[in-house]
């Protein structure tokens, strides 16, 4: 999913949240300089688990119908060994490699295409736009173009189901697995590259960083802005493209695949692929503003995001879709209006909640959220250069029912998304369960480092906004 960042906006130009010169000099920005065991452990348990977690998924789905605790029976009661699971699980084919490699060609050909999005399309911002100061100091330009990659992919993929008839609207589906290998090997591809770049031939070495650990380094990346050329950006790029872009696609492969088998879709498969669609074109409509979150103004370029974009988002987001192909369900008309309404619920207060935090970085405060002067929390830093710095942190509207109120509406389009599948199964509901996973730590992590920029301005701060998530609760 696309990060959430902080409830705050500095004015100045400095990015590197340091409270003092001492921890500058320490390089206390991005991820970890030093790793403690648990840090390491996690990494391991993921690098290990994190494939197989993604692959178990999968194969439930293909060999036992989506249960998930089908298979772990079996194996404890004899009837079936790994061997067995493996022997079932289709191979990589020739067929799926082109399909792969014709696909992230097209990527990458959309990816360096000049933006001409901007240029007619009212409030959208693409073409060249500035990133954040990263801790160097340097502020990076991207060529923002995820609207018009996704627009001219789709449109590809409905001149060929219409008029063309290239391929199937059901290749994705038909390939899955197949597909499923190819994808891990372009994640680990880019992922290895990315660290033997790190270490010897970097952008910028300044921005490096070496813990000493290879797992941590090879996970968490080494280089903070990797990039090939002036505008090939590792970052922008895999956490955009390809997946993102996939998932619409892989939806609409799905629906085409309930309606061969069944000869319908069900209104629970055009419940999600529609919830998930506003999703996506909020990403790529918003894809400006992703520059300044965590994924890009803090976290280094390694397996983490090379391998997660590329296998984690497009096998494990999807997961209600496919679902939904091996058990089709048809929801009563009032249910389909609840969950769709509480998915337009989330994504509005997921939508606004960023909207008055953009609103007041770019007015300086100088703006009327809910219809009132916002009020904020005058808040000092120290940078990476030893200057002192000045920041509001927004304690109106959404931001001032929580501190995370944008994570509120994620979690609700999230669970919307898993409640239009019914309650057969669990395994569509591991979207939710991981989001909520993912958003608390994001939480915690965020907080963490806003104590260390802000000190005691953060404690005023949370004072005055005392809840994380959950207004009373949380």
């Amino acid at each position: 999913m696309a990060a959430k960042s902080q409830p705050g906006a500095p004015k100045t130009k400095s990015a590197s949240g340091i409270t003092n010169g001492k921890a500058a000099a320490q390089g206390q920005w991005g991820r970890a300089w030093e790793v403690d065991w648990f840090s390491l452990a996690s990494v391991v348990f993921l690098l290990l688990f994190a494939p197989f977690i993604v692959y178990y998924f999968i194969m439930a789905c293909d060999q036992y119908g989506c249960s998930l605790t089908a298979p772990v029976v079996d194996l404890a009661a004899g009837r079936a060994r790994l061997a067995d699971v493996w022997a079932r699980t289709p191979p990589v084919t020739a067929k799926a490699a082109q399909i792969y490699a014709a696909w992230v060609t097209l990527q990458v050909l959309l990816y360096m295409l000049p933006d001409f999005c901007h240029k007619f399309l009212p409030g959208y911002l693409g073409g060249v736009q500035e990133g954040a100061v990263t801790p160097t100091g340097a502020v990076n330009k991207y060529e923002i173009n995820g609207l018009q990659a996704w627009l001219l992919t789709h449109l590809l993929w409905f001149a060929n189901a219409h008029l063309l008839s290239w391929f199937s609207p059901t290749i994705i589906f038909d390939n899955w697995i197949p597909l499923l290998w190819c994808a891990n090997i372009l994640g680990y591809t880019v992922s290895t590259f990315a660290m033997v770049k790190g270490y010897l031939f970097p952008t910028d070495a300044r921005e490096c960083k070496f813990t000493g650990n290879f797992f941590y380094n090879y996970m968490m990346g080494v280089e903070f802005n990797p990039r090939i050329g002036k505008w090939f950006d590792f970052k922008l790029f895999f956490n955009g493209r390809p997946g993102i872009v996939a998932w619409t696609l892989i939806n609409l492969s799905f629906a085409a695949k309930q309606q061969e088998l069944y000869g319908h879709v069900t209104n629970s498969m055009l419940l999600v692929n529609v919830l998930q669609a506003i999703y996506v074109l909020d990403f790529f409509w918003n894809e400006t503003w992703y520059l300044k979150t965590i994924d890009i103004c803090h976290d280094h370029f390694g397996w983490y995001l090379g391998w997660g974009d590329c296998v984690w988002l497009p096998y494990l987001y999807t997961l209600q879709g496919l679902f939904l192909v091996y058990h089709p369900v048809q929801l009563p008309t009032p249910y389909v209006l609840g969950v769709l309404l509480l998915g337009l619920l989330g994504y509005y207060i997921f939508r606004m909640t960023n909207h008055q935090k953009d609103l007041f970085r770019r007015t300086d405060g100088r703006c009327l959220i809910w219809g009132r002067k916002p009020k904020a929390i005058e808040c000092s830093y120290t940078s990476s250069d030893g200057q002192k710095h000045h920041s509001k942190l927004l304690v109106s509207g959404f931001w001032g029912v929580a501190r995370h109120f944008n994570y509120t509406g994620d979690l609700m389009g999230s669970l919307a998304y898993c409640l239009a599948c019914g309650s057969s199964h669990l395994l569509p509901y591991f979207y939710v369960i991981f989001m909520a996973i993912l958003l608390t730590h994001r939480c915690l992590r965020d907080e963490h480092r806003c104590a260390n920029k802000y000190g005691r301005d953060w404690e005023r701060y949370t004072a005055a906004v005392p809840y994380r998530l959950l207004p009373g609760i949380f």
